[in-house]
C-alpha cells in the first residue's frame, strides 16, 4: 500500500512540507511580516546566552534594581547566584544553560534593561580608572614641580595646603629615585608619604565629584 504523499512545495531543489518551520518562515518573508527567521532566532538566543554568562559580574545593586524593576525574574536570580556559587566546570556548564533558557523567556525590554544595567557598570569601571589615572597625574605633578602645589590649590582651594606641602616636602626627601633609574621608567620609592599624597589627592577629587551630583540627579537616575 503506498504512503500517501507529504503536502508541500519545492523551493531551490529543496522540499518544503506544508505546516513545518521552514515553511512558516518562507511565509511570512513573503508576506513581508517581522516573523524572526531561524537563523534571527539561533542568532537572538546566542546572544541572551551571552547576557547571562556577563549577569554574573554584574554588581548587587543593579542586579536588585533589575529585579524590583521586574526585569529580573526569582528563577533568574535565583540561577545566577547558584551558578557564582559552582566550581565544578560541568556543573557550571549545565547551571549557565539553565540561566540561558530562562534569559530566553525575557521580554525584548526585559533584555535591553538588562543590557543597559550591564553598560552602567562597563561606564563606572572607566570612570574610576580615570579618576585614578587623574590622581596618579597630580601625584607625579606635585612631585616633580614646585609650582605644581599652588596649581592645585587654585583648582582644590579646599585643601589643606600645610598638609599637602609637608607631604610633598616629605615625600621628595624619602625619594632615593636616581635620573637613572627614571630615565629606565622605574617609580619613586612608595614611602608613606608618597602613599598619603595619592589618597588625599583621591579624597578632594571624590568630594568635587559629589558636588557635582545633586540629590535630585542621582534620584532621578535611579527612576524606574
Amino acid at each position: 500500500m503506498s504512503r500517501k504523499p507529504k503536502k508541500g512545495y519545492f523551493v531551490k531543489g529543496m522540499f518544503v512540507a506544508e505546516g513545518s518551520e521552514l515553511d512558516l518562515e518562507l511565509k511570512a518573508e513573503l508576506r513581508g511580516t517581522e516573523g524572526k527567521t531561524r537563523t534571527d532566532r539561533k542568532k537572538d538566543s546566542d546572544g541572551r546566552q551571552e547576557l547571562g554568562v556577563e549577569l554574573l559580574t554584574l554588581r548587587n545593586d543593579l542586579t536588585e534594581r533589575l529585579h524590583a524593576q521586574g526585569h529580573m525574574t526569582d528563577l533568574l536570580r535565583e540561577a545566577l547566584a547558584e551558578a557564582r556559587r559552582i566550581t565544578n566546570f560541568e556543573g557550571k556548564r549545565r547551571q549557565m544553560q539553565y540561566v540561558g533558557k530562562l534569559m530566553r523567556k525575557l521580554s525584548d525590554e526585559s533584555i535591553e534593561a538588562v543590557k543597559d544595567a550591564l553598560n552602567e557598570q562597563r561606564m563606572g569601571s572607566t570612570k574610576d580608572t580615570l579618576a585614578l589615572h587623574l590622581a596618579e597625574s597630580w601625584r607625579d605633578r606635585l612631585m616633580a614641580e614646585d609650582t605644581a602645589l599652588q596649581e592645585w590649590m587654585n583648582e582644590y582651594p579646599s585643601t589643606d595646603s600645610q598638609q599637602l606641602r609637608a607631604l610633598v616636602r616629605q615625600a621628595r626627601k624619602d625619594d632615593v629615585t636616581t635620573k637613572a633609574d627614571i630615565a629606565k621608567g622605574l617609580l619613586p620609592r612608595q614611602s608613606r608619604s608618597y602613599r598619603e599624597i595619592f589618597q588625599l589627592i583621591k579624597e578632594q577629587l571624590n568630594l568635587v565629584e559629589d558636588a557635582l551630583h545633586t540629590p535630585e540627579e542621582d534620584e532621578e537616575s535611579y527612576k524606574p
